[in-house]
């Protein structure tokens, strides 16, 4: 009976510092919600990005298929004002965290269309830079961070594939300039490109697929 008294003793105890783990246990992360996500998306995103966050306008980026953390940072970066842009910081300031997880997850579950090079002659110089980097002033390749095929690497490196030409332009710009300061291995990379090697890289990011 003694035996079995002090094993009941411990299952008590035992159960009982479970409970108390639970409790203290942070509760698992809600899932996104995509229906909610869409919903929002339609009603503050749309105008500028495309119903299915295909973008037809060139300033504008193409988010579908984007990874969804990768978004959520940009999303909480524009709130906090840690990246700059009148427009996306007056969007992004009412958004809950759930609010953004919701519209990320929903456009990472979306297609995104195909672009296409424009400057033929530039192409050449934007693949050996995007592929190969530039050496002799150490620029790395930019495959090596956004993949060859421009798919990117979750959740740091964005998917670049088909993106507009005239959206990667302005971001390298900003980078190189410092107007945009959320990403200091982008601000490195781009102070050492001049615009014509800027426009390459964007050109040929924009055929990529």
């Amino acid at each position: 009976m003694k035996l079995i008294s002090t094993f009941m003793i411990a299952a008590s105890l035992a159960a009982t510092a479970f409970s108390s783990f639970a409790q203290q246990a942070p509760a698992a992360a809600a899932k996104p919600d995509l229906a909610k996500g869409e919903a929002s998306f339609a009603t503050v995103c749309a105008a500028c990005h495309a119903p299915d966050g295909n973008s037809l306008i060139p300033v504008n980026p193409k988010l579908a298929q984007q990874h969804p953390e990768y978004l959520v940072k940009q999303l909480q970066e524009f709130k906090a004002g840690k990246r700059v842009n009148a427009v996306m910081n007056g969007m992004a300031a009412p958004l809950s965290d759930a609010d953004m997880k919701n519209i990320a997850y929903w456009l990472g579950s979306k297609k995104a269309t195909p672009g296409a090079a424009k400057e033929k002659e530039l192409v050449l110089l934007g693949e050996r830079i995007y592929r190969g980097g530039i050496a002799d002033r150490q620029i790395p390749a930019c495959a090596g961070c956004h993949s060859p095929n421009g798919a990117g690497i979750p959740a740091q490196y964005p998917r670049l594939s088909g993106q507009h030409a005239d959206y990667a332009v302005a971001q390298l710009n900003a980078f190189r300039d410092g107007s945009r300061a959320n990403s200091v291995q982008m601000t490195q990379v781009a102070a050492k490109l001049n615009d014509r090697e800027i426009k390459a890289v964007a050109d040929y990011i924009a055929g990529l697929r």
